[in-house]
């Protein structure tokens, strides 16, 4: 009894009813904080899930794509397409490593029989060590191709140093533009052909082209490690809180 009076006297009431409202604040909104990367985490995999499913589905051939061409907004869908390569139009995107190395993605419209035309990442190249313009050679047969892949989002933008990268060519090697980022609209009025959609390319490397395209992951790892995080400071506050509010000051009291 005479611990309690010590510890609640009248000097101390105020600071241990502010510190316990600060305590129990602190620990609700680290608690919410750590249920939500939890619901984070459980939606990352239900949508993992949803695009296994749907690569496990069969791959829409040119026919299904030239019916319907809104299937080209199910991103993850397997294709297996036949057309001709654009080969005037194909664009290196530069600044873009793979496996440790720097290079480029190369992308080129493949036209569909019927008119229907999409943009494919084809595969990556590495970049010449002395002059970026040298671009390694591709096989771009000029006959009917059957190109394997799945509908794809489009290549991820990098950070460029100004709007002149648009334009910025290897005319000294006689090549395609090389650039910094593209968006399919305005490459899509630039040369005056409609794409559809982009379709990123996953068969064999036979054209000297390497497609080892990071695989997709739920990515739930880090949620796990924040609500880990999150929970433990809940934790840690009320164990301070006990500490400093009740144990330390009967052990003085004694």
């Amino acid at each position: 009894m005479n611990f309690i009076n010590t510890i609640i006297s009248a000097p101390r009431q105020r600071s241990l009813l502010v510190v316990t409202i600060a305590t129990v604040l602190g620990v609700a909104l680290t608690v919410c904080l750590g249920v939500w990367q939890l619901s984070r985490g459980h939606e990352k995999e239900a949508l993992h899930a949803a695009i296994l499913a749907r690569q496990a589905q069969p791959a829409l051939d040119t026919a299904a794509a030239l019916k319907d061409r809104s299937l080209f907004n199910q991103l993850h869908q397997g294709v297996r397409l036949e057309g001709r390569w654009l080969s005037q139009h194909t664009v290196y995107l530069e600044n873009r490593p793979m496996q440790g190395r720097s290079g480029f993605i190369v992308l080129t419209p493949l036209q569909l029989d019927g008119g229907t035309t999409v943009l494919v990442q084809r595969g990556w190249i590495p970049r010449h060590q002395q002059d970026r313009t040298l671009l390694a050679p591709v096989d771009t047969p000029q006959g009917l191709v059957q190109v394997t892949g799945r509908i794809a989002s489009g290549p991820s933008e990098v950070m460029g140093l100004g709007e002149t990268s648009l334009k910025t060519t290897a005319q000294t090697a006689g090549q395609s533009p090389i650039r910094q980022n593209l968006k399919l609209a305005e490459f899509s009025n630039e040369i005056g052909v409609s794409l559809v959609g982009t379709v990123l390319q996953t068969d064999a490397d036979a054209d000297g082209l390497q497609r080892n395209w990071p695989e997709i992951t739920a990515g739930v790892e880090k949620h796990w490690g924040y609500a880990f995080q999150w929970f433990a400071l809940a934790v840690v506050q009320v164990m301070l809180y006990f500490w400093y509010q009740w144990i330390k000051p009967y052990r003085h009291a004694r």
